[in-house]
């Protein structure tokens, strides 16, 4: 009776350790698969944002010519803090890099264009813009969620980044 209890023993040990060296073998598949497309982000990101002037770039979307006033419109700007309060705090801060990159003096970086498409549409913007593939990179492969905003609340939010770039 030992015997057979032993004999059991011993098939279940070879049983899990061959099912355990399967799922070994898959996740290194998976990594090397990711390895390889993330290098290929890199290398694509790098020899692209070269040839590209950040304040001239406008993205990819929906926004490609916005007229800005001089002056800051102060509800839209109030209205931009609670949104990027409410919607983007989880991932982004003014001053200092989160999962996503610090937005303090971002008006100053991206074009107002560029700004609001990246809200947008991000998931379009990291496939086939070169500064945002670059933000990619730096964010470890964070990708920006979209919060399915509207042109009007991007605006909103870009009114509040440019008042807040004013004031600091």
């Amino acid at each position: 009776m030992k015997l057979k209890f032993y004999f059991f023993l011993a098939f279940l040990a070879l049983l899990l350790n061959a099912c355990g060296e399967k799922e070994q073998k898959e996740k290194i598949k998976i990594t090397d698969q990711s390895t390889a497309v993330q290098k290929e982000v890199v290398q694509e990101a790098a020899s692209t944002t070269a040839e590209v002037d950040d304040m001239q770039n406008k993205g990819v979307g929906p926004i490609d010519n916005l007229n800005l006033n001089e002056t800051i419109d102060e509800a839209m700007a109030v209205r931009g803090k609670e949104l990027f309060n409410n919607m983007c705090t989880a991932c982004h801060k003014m001053d200092q890099k989160s999962i996503g990159p610090a937005l303090a003096g971002v008006t100053e970086r991206r074009s107002p264009e560029w700004i609001m498409n990246m809200i947008l549409r991000p998931e379009k913007m990291i496939k086939e813009d070169p500064i945002a593939k670059k933000l990619l990179i730096e964010s470890n492969m964070a990708v920006m969620a979209n919060q399915n905003m509207s042109e009007e609340e991007s605006r909103a939010m870009l009114e509040y980044f440019r008042s807040y770039d004013q004031e600091n």
